[in-house]
């Protein structure tokens, strides 16, 4: 199990640890009109699955814009950014950004996501920062559960993994 820490704090998490080889786990998750979304909506292309703490927070903030910026030059990617946030505080945060190559999908109901992927942070119930790409035939091609979740994911190595499950 992957081991995170919060502001140096350990953290527990639940669900089980997913690797690269293994079958994306499905999920069931909302998006910022309240639609539930699984993975099978996605069926067929390559997802890139940003996880963030806190759509509110700074390195959050960061991390989705440069996935945003990143998803314009990417084909057949289609990028999620998923927390536990409400949908209205996601609806809100993209608007007030222009989001608009990011899907933002929320984990807040009952943290299927989180659970199927090993990143509750049980302390916090706050998913922990990670990144996973899925192929177009639903097999995971890259993880990453970043050690520290106050900090940064390599955005360049989950980039190039997105661009080669293309």
């Amino acid at each position: 199990m992957a081991n995170v820490t919060f502001k140096g704090k350990p953290m527990t998490l639940i669900g089980d640890e997913v690797k690269a080889g293994d079958k994306a786990p499905d999920f069931n998750v909302l998006n910022t009109g309240l639609e539930e979304k699984t993975l099978q909506d996605y069926k067929g292309k390559t997802v890139l699955i940003s996880v963030v703490p806190s759509i509110d927070t700074g390195v959050c903030d960061a991390q989705t814009k440069r996935f945003n910026e990143e998803a314009a030059a990417l084909d057949n990617v289609e990028v999620l950014t998923i927390s536990a946030d409400l949908p209205f505080a996601q609806k809100r945060w993209c608007a007030a950004e222009g989001i608009d190559n990011v899907t933002t999908l929320s984990d807040h109901k009952d943290l299927s996501f989180g659970t199927a992927y090993g990143v509750v942070m049980e302390e916090l119930r706050l998913l922990a920062r990670s990144v996973f790409v899925v192929n177009s035939n639903g097999e995971v091609t890259y993880t990453e559960y970043v050690p520290e979740a106050t900090e940064h994911p390599d955005y360049e190595a989950a980039i190039k993994a997105a661009k080669e499950a293309e």
